[in-house]
């Protein structure tokens, strides 16, 4: 479990497009179909890190709490199936059906849309506004699986408020932590 940080994307990044297989439904989807007019989350998640495990109930909280809000929420599995079977479409199903996600869960079988975000660790977070412009990268908040910090999601709860209430979002980001993506070799 050593611990990767965010390589962090520059803020002011337009949102990379991407057409990727929702495996709850499916589906391919596209960041055009699933964006809002307000603002879209999109979070590189996986099934087997510690790091996601740790911080799952928040993601699903701040979904139920945001969605309604009108911002999307879309979470990406950019892994390697091949070294890490727990991260395979079917088990992303499984996981999105257990633990009930209300956003959907992408395949990244390429690994190009997690290049393209330079997403570095499983969670890594991305906030875009409406013109899908990066207005905040980092992390959820300061809860780790091996420190007593409270999972809350402060750090984008903060961002999505401010976003939402037409106040800027402070540059003063912290890097997420977690497991680094599982690239192909």
């Amino acid at each position: 479990m050593a611990a990767t940080p965010s390589t962090m994307m520059p803020l002011g990044t337009v949102a990379p497009d991407f057409r990727l297989l929702n495996v709850v439904t499916g589906k391919m989807v596209t960041l055009e179909e699933l964006k809002s007019d307000k603002a879209t989350l999109v979070m590189f998640i996986c099934n087997h890190c510690p790091y996601v495990k740790h911080v799952q109930e928040e993601l699903i909280k701040l979904a139920k709490d945001y969605q309604p809000k009108g911002i999307a929420v879309i979470a990406i599995n950019s892994n390697d199936v091949v070294n890490y079977p727990e991260d395979s479409p079917d088990k992303m199903k499984e996981v999105a059906h257990t633990l009930g996600y209300p956003f959907p869960y992408l395949f990244d079988e390429t690994q190009a849309v997690a290049k393209a975000y330079q997403a570095a660790c499983t969670p890594d977070f991305y906030l875009f506004d409406k013109e899908l412009i990066c207005v905040y990268r980092g992390q959820l908040d300061d809860a780790r699986p091996k420190n007593t910090a409270p999972v809350t999601g402060q750090d984008i709860r903060a961002a999505l408020d401010a976003l939402l209430a037409g106040r800027p979002i402070s540059a003063d980001q912290k890097p997420s932590v977690g497991c680094n993506i599982k690239w192909k070799s």
